[in-house]
């Protein structure tokens, strides 16, 4: 299929009129509610960055995995955490609040107690919903009015009531908490107290996580301020009472948790009533402190502010022209932005489960996600935030053995391939990050992941490791009797296995361990064991696809098994390609898919492919007939390959056709759930033009969407930028590369390290109408293991060889000491 003339209509429809600003404020470009339909699951409510505390409006949506949703469903409850973008079960959404502005005739048990019953009273309509970075705020069609917003542990809800009931009568407001959460997964023995002379609600209950094995207790601490309390008491199930002020309560009788907890009534919805809500994984009296300590005053302006004022300092690194592009792109750009540092959270000094003096912090949901494009976009975002995070994940390590690869409500969630947090941990050490990072100990993590299997390897290191060692690949139906997990993903799994060797190869080689990382080095070849050179791929409908040798399974006995290629890719409704007894040997992609999966030997995997010229016409087919999706995160590196075939000219083309076809500005614009904030920084990273290889030290240049890209550096304080001269955004053919210059000199590379970021360079791109020559010389391509022969030149005889070609290519060593200066 020919792709320009879609590439046209979706650029042209990016040309407007032109926004400028005399003070350039990124927060204006934001909107929290971008995703929140379509399946986006993001998290539109109030947070700070990285914020424990997360209020927002709660819906009985089957996609409620992030609280709140626009998709006609009704409000059930206003709580105060959340995970944003996941798939799976819903997350959080624990204690929620609900107000009426009264309760018929005055009785109490005429209001609507249960969840699923006071959903009748939720209703809302979409334009009755405004979120900005920091505040959420909704009118039901009650007329009840509720805003909210917080600091990091605490939140601050702000009711305001008609003047009359909905029956008529004065306004005498109820607002109840509930023990419950978004998956209704409350445990047995939760409790509540209210007091009844000033209304302080304080609670806890045991959940389960969404995605992991295990349980977690939560504790919240409620206080409220405004009208005079009339009186108080708990619920059960639809009754209440003002005689019972204590409730210790069951999980279910009949397999639903059982509705309960406790409200408290005023005697006047004159003037609003604010909300005050803190939650601890420690104690009730901790949340309290929380709340007393970060919101002393029940100030909603005061926090609000705040809340802005946080958020506006953390988006302040990137800056980029807003001249010849409409305020869409620049929505669509911002938002991405603002979306990456909603998850992790940082829960530091609320870690229940060790004692320790390094940052904690949880939801990391899930590393498979993240590591491709979210946590390499905070290290040029904010390094000092990705250090404490890197930090935390060592000290995981130190306390229960291993490096998590998914981590949720203080709990080990399920692996879904590798272990990737060993290409996080080498993300950050080949970028130079520091900052009280033990890299020892890092090293020590990493290392285990690869020689260790642990007994539950469903929930973090890697399983068959006995296998891996004997045959250089993960069998299907391997025998393996040390640890336990889905027996399936054999294929990527192996794939993964094998870049995950790489990363800590280049650890290795920073840390000066020669031995280490020859041998990782070595294990990083067996993605080729599993390349079946005369595997074709035929469609479903008996048409040949026209191209041959794709990976495929293998017995224990080295005899080939058999996957369609097509299998779980984006045209595949039948098959089960997730963590299911039944799954495939690829996990949430296809072959052709993870065909693409070598990040750190292109240069081999081009070969083995035929050249350069049979790469691309693969990657295009890959693309045009539709087998990939952008709504999943391991098509993201393969929208920019084309850089390693010679041909980035392709990758700019592609770039500019998904965004902004698959990502707009609206709440049903993203093309699959968030995650955590990955398809926001895949959006950001695409529209600045330089996208990472995670693991490597390396962007591919790709034009920007702006005229210019100023980003500040938030340690060494120098900006780097990127300029496009002739840029044209109502031409759709000018986004091809003719030169560029790096500090004023020629570069023809059409890649750029970390350096480019810390050290404040300046990058000039003169675009034209027609495909040139930039950046297509073998010398020009980005590092690979091997070498790429379609070029010209021979491959290496060992991987020695391999290994000093690399770093010498690279010059590592001096690079990685020159940016410890600005490590954190």
């Amino acid at each position: 299929m020919n792709m320009i003339p879609r590439l046209v209509s979706c650029w042209l429809a990016l040309a407007g009129t032109a926004l400028t600003r005399d003070v350039f404020d990124p927060l204006s470009y934001v909107d929290p509610l971008i995703g929140a339909s379509n399946g986006g699951n993001v998290f539109p409510g109030a947070s700070l960055p990285y914020g424990m505390a997360k209020a927002v409006a709660d819906t009985n949506s089957g996609s409620r995995q992030g609280g709140f949703t626009m998709d006609g469903s009704a409000v059930t409850g206003f709580s105060m955490m959340h995970d944003s973008g996941t798939g799976g079960n819903p997350s959080l959404g624990n204690f929620a609040l609900f107000a009426y502005a009264n309760c018929p005739g005055g009785d109490i048990n005429r209001c609507a107690f249960p969840k699923k019953t006071r959903a009748a009273f939720g209703g809302f309509r979409n334009r009755d919903v405004s979120a900005k970075p920091g505040t959420f705020g909704i009118t039901l069609n009650s007329g009840i009015r509720a805003e909210m917003t917080t600091t990091h542990h605490a939140s601050l809800f702000k009711f305001s009531f008609p003047t009359d009931g909905p029956d008529g009568e004065p306004a005498k407001p109820l607002i109840l908490q509930d023990l419950t959460d978004l998956a209704d997964s409350r445990q047995d023995n939760g409790t509540v107290t209210v007091d009844p002379a000033t209304g302080r609600i304080t609670g806890s209950a045991r959940f389960l996580p969404s995605f992991g094995a295990g349980s977690f207790e939560l504790h919240f601490c409620t206080d409220f301020s405004g009208a005079k309390i009339l009186d108080s008491g708990i619920f059960v199930n639809s009754r209440a009472s003002t005689e019972v002020q204590t409730l210790t309560i069951s999980r279910s009788i009949n397999g639903y948790p059982l509705p309960g907890g406790a409200f408290v009534r005023f005697n006047s919805g004159a003037e609003p009533i604010l909300v005050r809500t803190a939650t601890s994984f420690i104690s009730a009296s901790q949340a309290c402190q929380h709340a007393e300590k970060e919101i002393p005053h029940f100030d909603f302006t005061a926090v609000s502010e705040a809340a802005t004022k946080a958020w506006r300092k953390k988006m302040s690194p990137i800056k980029v022209s807003t001249s010849k592009v409409n305020g869409s792109m620049l929505t669509n750009f911002y938002s991405g932005i603002y979306r990456t540092m909603i998850n992790p959270q940082n829960y530091t000094g609320e870690n229940p489960l060790w004692s320790s003096n390094e940052p904690y912090f949880d939801s990391f949901y899930c590393i498979w996600d993240q590591f491709r494009s979210q946590l390499p976009f905070l290290t040029i975002m904010d390094p000092t935030a990705v250090t404490e995070m890197v930090r935390s994940l060592i000290d995981t390590y130190r306390h229960l053995g291993w490096l998590p690869d998914c981590r949720m409500s203080l709990n080990k969630g399920y692996t879904q391939g590798g272990s990737n947090a060993d290409v996080v941990l080498a993300d950050a050490f080949v970028k130079g990050l520091k900052g009280g990072i033990d890299w020892d100990d890092g090293y020590a993590a990493v290392v285990k992941d690869a020689e260790v299997e642990p007994y539950d390897w469903c929930c973090n290191g890697r399983g068959g490791l006995d296998s891996w060692k004997a045959l250089g690949y993960i069998p299907v139906q391997d025998f393996d009797y040390k640890g336990f997990g889905t027996m399936t993903r054999s294929i990527s799994r192996t794939l993964e296995y094998a870049y995950n060797d790489f990363c800590i190869a280049q650890m290795s080689a920073g840390l000066g361990k020669s031995s280490d990382t020859e041998k990782y080095l070595e294990s990083s070849d067996n993605w080729q064991n599993l390349f079946k050179a005369d595997q074709p791929s035929v469609w479903w409908n008996g048409t040949d696809t026209g191209f041959t040798g794709f990976f495929q399974p293998r017995y224990l006995n080295k005899t080939w098994g058999f996957q369609d290629p097509l299998n779980c890719s984006n045209l595949d409704s039948f098959s089960v390609c997730s963590l299911q007894n039944t799954g495939r040997e690829t996990f949430e992609s296809s072959i052709w898919e993870y065909g693409f999966y070598v990040p750190h030997d292109q240069a081999t995997l081009i070969t083995l492919y035929g050249g350069p010229d049979a790469f691309v016409a693969r990657l295009n087919y890959l693309h045009d007939s539709e087998i990939t999706y952008i709504g999943n995160e391991p098509s993201f590196l393969t929208v920019f390959q084309y850089h390693y075939a010679g041909r980035p000219a392709l990758s700019a083309l592609r770039a500019r056709f998904y965004i902004p076809s698959f990502f707009q500005p609206t709440p049903a614009g993203l093309p699959g759930n968030d995650d955590s904030g990955a398809m926001g920084s895949f959006v950001a990273f695409a529209m600045m033009g330089l996208f990472p290889n995670p693991g490597q030290d390396v962007y591919l240049i790709t034009p920007p969407f702006f005229e210019e890209v100023n980003i500040t550096h938030p340690l060494t304080r120098k900006t780097a930028r990127v300029r496009n001269v002739g840029f044209d955004p109502s031409d759709a053919q000018k986004v091809y590369i003719q030169s560029a210059t790096l500090n004023g000199e020629a570069y023809t590379k059409n890649w750029v390290d970390h350096s480019f970021f810390t050290e404040g360079k300046e990058l000039v791109l003169t675009l034209g109408r027609n495909e040139s020559a930039w950046g297509t010389r073998t010398e020009d391509l980005p590092p690979s293991l091997g070498n790429y022969e379609g070029f010209g030149g021979g491959a290496n005889s060992t991987v020695l060889a391999r290994a000093s070609a690399l770093w010498g290519k690279r010059g590592y060593k001096g690079d990685f000491e020159m940016r410890n200066r600005y490590g954190t």
